[in-house]
């Protein structure tokens, strides 16, 4: 398995935007929909509850897969599940 790397962009998202670490580590080992991107790079996306906002979120992580590692780019939430999360389950 390949190691895995946060950006600094990637970090610091996961501060101004209130995104608990472990939601988006959960995210990451488990998405509910993996959306391909521009290669190489993809789009995990997990549905949770945002304790902050108290509702439900989606997180929606960009990871990019090189040779040697995955490397977090971004990531954000929205509550925008029809778009990330069609036609999975609830």
């Amino acid at each position: 398995m390949k190691p895995i790397r946060w950006s600094s962009h990637a970090l610091q998202n996961l501060e101004d935007r209130e995104i608990d670490r472990l939601e988006a580590d959960k995210t990451l080992n488990a998405p509910d929909r993996t959306i391909p991107g521009r290669p190489p790079r993809n789009i995990l996306v997990r549905r949770y509850f945002d304790t902050n906002l108290q509702r439900e979120m989606a997180i929606c992580l960009l990871l990019e897969e090189t040779d040697t590692d995955k490397i977090v780019v971004t990531l954000y939430k929205t509550s925008q599940f029809k778009k990330y999360l069609e036609g999975t389950e609830k």
